[in-house]
């Protein structure tokens, strides 16, 4: 069982994003940045399925240099090689440009050896737009089976179970497929000492865009379908109004929840 598993390196959540004053892209050299949550129980399931049989486990990422933390989060946790796809022409793709990307890095892997699982988060905790899975097996021309809560490989058939807030699906499809997982999938596992240790030994191959046979001119922010038109910075948080209670409390705070229709 060969697994592809894509990886997101994203700005720490917990820090001070912004964008960039130049071309109003995602601010990225600024600010701490790390693994996506969200992917680490994508890599987390595909360790889970390897070890359970056999097979090998990629991580894939696509970004500047930085990303390269994205890969090496994921071997320390157990991963077994990673791909990064590096090229300056990146900068400012959307999610079409980086599905383009990742579904032709993944047609290069393949070639060299059979993926039978491509796996993702559910999305970034960046962007949270969560279209890059559906797309990016759209152009691998693969079953999307998507947001999984529980993921069962048997054999040649992947088996999946997706919660909403109406109903509980049970969704199959014959391998190879995508398969998205959310949050409620497993526990992903902290890196080891040892895990970190043999990480610096595995292999981690950094292509250009020619390397996998993309034009630069399909991707990146001219080629975007998305762009940022203007941004400014949240306004600081004006001190709430107190209401005295002199026995019709109650009654003001109706009014209140009124006035601003909250009721």
């Amino acid at each position: 069982m060969n697994i592809v598993v894509c990886v997101k390196y994203v700005p720490d959540a917990q820090a001070e994003r912004t964008f960039s004053e130049s071309d109003k892209t995602t601010d990225r050299e600024h600010v701490d940045g790390l693994l996506s949550e969200l992917d680490e129980y994508a890599v987390e399931e595909a360790l889970k399925i390897v070890e359970a049989g056999d097979g090998e486990v990629t991580v894939l990422t696509v970004g500047p240099d930085g990303a390269a933390d994205a890969i090496k989060k994921a071997l320390q946790m157990g991963a077994h090689k990673g791909v990064h796809v590096n090229d300056d022409a990146i900068h400012g793709s959307d999610a079409v440009g980086t599905s383009t990307i990742l579904a032709a890095a993944i047609e290069k892997i393949g070639a060299e050896s059979s993926v039978d699982l491509v796996m993702t988060g559910m999305a970034s905790t960046d962007g949270t737009m969560g279209v890059v899975p559906a797309m990016l097996a759209e152009r691998l021309g693969l079953p999307a089976v998507t947001f999984a809560s529980e993921l069962t490989v048997e054999g040649d058939t992947a088996t999946i179970r997706r919660d909403n807030d109406a109903s509980t699906q049970t969704i199959t499809a014959t391998l190879p497929a995508l398969v998205s997982v959310t949050d409620q999938i497993n526990e992903p596992r902290y890196p080891s000492f040892k895990g970190i240790m043999a990480a610096k030994k595995k292999p981690v191959q950094q292509w250009s865009l020619a390397d996998i046979g993309v034009d630069a001119g399909d991707v990146g922010l001219d080629a975007a379908w998305t762009k940022v038109e203007a941004f400014a910075a949240r306004p600081p948080r004006s001190q709430g109004q107190i209401v005295s209670d002199e026995g019709d409390g109650g009654q003001k705070l109706a009014a209140f929840l009124g006035e601003h229709k909250f009721v």
